[in-house]
């Protein structure tokens, strides 16, 4: 067995992703390598999921939260917004990630061993768990992240060709799914 220095291991490393920078993924559909995202909001969309309180506030029920939130404010997950005494979801079709992980780092890795997974995971979340291995986009605001604007019907697709080809599984994971759940539900529906 050949022993490397680190600087070799890093030359070798930085070679290898350079070359897969590029040239295009085998096995990855076109559609799905040619994203280009975008930084900031790209859309809102009105959730479903709040109660109107007095002075135009609106109290959301999505998850067990219950933010309170006043008009011009944003919930505890940051992705909720009260626009005239509506509740707006900033993340609703706004993904920031979409990529194959091995199933090994999603909580249920004995169920299919040495599996991939899609995951998928927007900006926010209503935890703030201090282990969090992605703790860059679930603190971020929606306005601090690249995403992409992806559709239920669109990500539907995606996920069954995923899936069809290249991995076992497509878990909403990395995250709390609360912050996108009438995105996922549609999609998941949709798949």
């Amino acid at each position: 067995m050949r022993h490397f220095s680190k600087r070799d291991f890093l030359r070798i490393c930085g070679t290898g992703l350079c070359a897969l920078t590029l040239s295009p993924f085998p096995g990855v559909p076109k559609s799905i390598r040619a994203q280009t995202p975008q930084r900031g909001l790209i859309k809102t969309k009105l959730s479903p999921y709040f109660i109107p309180l007095k002075d135009r506030g609106t109290q959301c029920v999505l998850c067990p939260r219950g933010c309170a939130i006043s008009l011009g404010g944003r919930g505890y997950c940051g992705v909720r917004e009260n626009r005239a005494g509506k509740l707006f979801s900033l993340v609703y079709g706004n993904p920031c990630a979409i990529h194959l992980d091995p199933i090994e780092k999603k909580p249920f890795f004995h169920v299919l061993p040495g599996s991939r997974s899609l995951s998928v995971a927007t900006a926010g979340c209503n935890f703030q768990c201090k282990f969090c291995q992605n703790w860059e986009i679930a603190l971020a605001s929606p306005e601090d992240v690249f995403s992409h604007d992806v559709s239920p019907e669109k990500m539907a697709g995606r996920a069954r060709a995923m899936v069809s080809r290249l991995c076992t599984s497509a878990p909403s994971s990395t995250r709390s799914a609360g912050v996108r759940r009438s995105w996922m539900l549609l999609t998941c529906v949709l798949r």
